[in-house]
């Protein structure tokens, strides 16, 4: 299998191209507001650990139990509706909220941050199950590679810009860039042709059809065995990584780099940076056959590893280092996984196994970033030693990986390799 390089795929596929491009104006845009909510509910709550961490509970929690239900709607109707109609929606909320400037308390915090999750919860899988549509299976990896990478550079773009313009220019102007990104992006996306589902359903719908179809798209993945595995492999990473992005901020406001939001930027960034370094620089690695079985358990031990020195060692400008590499590992992890349930899954069921994969890792997030907001809040343990539990739970379930579902990968992937070669 002859995989396209980076700048070839952007080269050659055109539709891609345009979806990577609007894709990375509204994830840049994305950061902007999410470091503004960090420091407004930061300053609704004197500072409180567990008011910064429901920033991002409210989001996962959000997310979590949409995503079945969205992932269902980009197996039923046009994806690149959904992802028009995503952006447009945070276009309006964030328009509202600024007319109106209702962004003033802890309360109105959580509630635009569960708001503009909605429209993400729509987004994700539909693109999830889009990409199979307008990429070849050889395009695939670099693919997700490309979305991944852009999605973490825009990480790091957007909140190490944005930490510093919203201590120059306030909340308010991070808002409006926030809000011109989403409709840019949704011209963007006005221009991409359809892509599927290619199936034959009618547009009714109900309750019952609603639950029926996330059941039975459930059901598919409880059957499926290899799909089944790789649906829990992000989420064994968020056992640890929900808590790991809350910690960050904690961090960034004690470590000193400059002003409070420039030292969240700051440390979000390197984390953005490695997320999207990562996957970029290992491609060898994912696509590697003798490796492939054990790639998930190995990235999330060597992502645990990396947070536990973060605990360890003095606090300066070593701490972007060990985040980036941590990061970078994780990366590999999602992206791998990602590929890897695109390959496995029917068309028809992409959009429900994107939906039910996103589940997994947005709860597991969630409920990590409380239990660290509750650690954090009620002091039960120390800020380093509550970072050095979370890569120790990584490393857990990374081995975990590689005792119970390591073998199982080894035996598919030589069942294909072995199909291959019977089919040339």
């Amino acid at each position: 299998m002859s995989r396209p390089s980076y700048l070839g795929l952007l080269r050659n596929n055109g539709t891609f191209r345009k979806l990577f491009i609007a894709n990375e104006i509204s994830f840049i845009g994305d950061w902007f507001t999410v470091i503004a909510l960090f420091l407004i509910a930061g300053e609704s709550s004197d500072n409180s650990p567990l008011a910064i961490a429901g920033v991002l509970a409210t989001r996962s929690f959000t997310f979590a139990p949409l995503e079945p239900f969205t992932g269902m709607l980009a197996d039923r109707y046009s994806r690149k509706t959904l992802m028009l109609i995503s952006n447009l929606f945070s276009f309006f909320i964030l328009i509202f909220v600024m007319a109106f400037d209702i962004l003033d308390n802890l309360l109105s915090v959580y509630i635009i941050s569960i708001t503009l999750v909605i429209g993400r919860a729509i987004f994700d899988p539909a693109q999830t199950a889009y990409l199979p549509n307008i990429c070849s299976d050889e395009e695939l990896l670099t693919a997700n590679a490309i979305i991944s990478g852009g999605w973490s550079a825009a990480m790091g773009i957007g909140a190490g810009i944005g930490g510093l313009a919203i201590s120059e220019f306030g909340v308010d102007m991070a808002l409006w860039i926030d809000s011109v990104t989403f409709l840019i992006a949704a011209l963007i996306i006005y221009r991409l042709p359809q892509g599927g589902p290619n199936n034959s359903k009618n547009n009714e719908i109900s309750l019952k059809i609603i639950f029926k179809e996330i059941l039975d798209g459930w059901k598919y993945i409880k059957n499926n065995p290899p799909i089944r595995r790789i649906v829990g492999a992000k989420g064994m990473w968020a056992s640890g990584g929900g808590a790991q992005v809350f910690l960050i901020v904690l961090i960034g406001m004690e470590v000193g780099f400059g002003e409070i939001a420039a030292g969240i930027g700051i440390l979000y960034m390197a984390r953005g940076f490695g997320s999207g370094f990562g996957p970029l620089a290992g491609k060898s690695i994912m696509t590697n056959r003798k490796l492939m079985p054990y790639i998930p358990g190995i990235a999330i031990v060597i992502s645990g590893i990396f947070y536990i020195a973060v605990g360890v060692v003095e606090w300066s400008f070593i701490l972007l280092l060990l985040i980036f590499i941590s990061h970078a590992s994780s990366g590999i992890n999602w992206v791998f996984s990602t590929t890897l349930l695109q390959e496995r899954t029917n068309d028809e069921w992409r959009g429900r196994v994107s939906g039910s994969d996103n589940l997994v890792i947005t709860l597991t997030m969630g409920i990590s970033t409380i239990i660290a907001g509750l650690i954090m809040e009620y002091e039960l343990l120390e800020l380093r030693e509550t970072v050095g539990l979370t890569g120790i739970i990584q490393i857990s379930v990374g081995l975990l990986w590689l005792i119970m579902a390591s073998s199982n990968e080894k035996k598919y992937f030589n069942s294909k390799e072995d199909s291959m070669t019977i089919n040339t």
